[in-house]
């Protein structure tokens, strides 16, 4: 099929793009739009590394034709924070160490944004459902589950409190988790 030219937004920005119409997403994100926080891994939408947000959902951008987001708001990984100013979700990961290869981070840190923004009160079972299908091999489950339970509880505290540094004033620590069972402190 022949080139045409497709608006999406990505990040709060419009861009045109040339394409084949059924082309990944993913392939435009990282080849023409430069955004390299989406990873290629299985090209299946089986292992996450290529997610992003489509208004606010986590979804595998290695699966999805660009001309589904049409109309749509993108949102990749640079689209959340930046180095001097990240995310809640990210500064989460940062605070837990939350990292080896890098690789799976991409993927992990779009979904955790996804369930903070549509079940912020996720308990542990729901966070280890919603990252089942995000692969890790360097095994730093714990650390990204502890990461996600910390980002879990800043977005509360910050919709509770009316903002992420009531959150962090207000004394929480890596061993305060919420489970299934209620909260405790490790």
């Amino acid at each position: 099929m022949s080139a045409s030219p497709i608006s999406i937004r990505v990040n709060d920005a419009q861009h045109t793009i040339s394409c084949d119409p059924k082309t990944p997403l993913l392939y435009i994100l990282r080849n023409d739009l430069a955004l390299n926080g989406p990873k290629f891994g299985c090209g299946l939408g089986e292992c996450g590394a290529c997610a992003v947000l489509i208004d606010g959902r986590a979804v595998r951008s290695c699966v999805v034709p660009v001309t589904a987001v049409k109309n749509r708001s993108v949102t990749t990984l640079e689209g959340l924070g930046n180095s001097t100013s990240p995310h809640p979700v990210q500064q989460a990961f940062i605070d837990e160490n939350a990292a080896q290869c890098g690789y799976c981070l991409n993927g992990m840190i779009m979904t955790v944004v996804s369930l903070a923004l549509h079940q912020p009160d996720a308990g542990e079972a729901e966070i280890k459902n919603a990252l089942a299908h995000n692969l890790c091999r360097c095994g730093t489950h714990k650390e990204i589950l502890a990461a996600a339970k910390r980002a879990l509880f800043l977005a509360n505290s910050a919709a509770l409190h009316g903002s992420l540094d009531s959150a962090r004033e207000s004394g929480f620590e890596p061993s305060h988790v919420k489970t299934d069972r209620g909260e405790r402190n490790a």
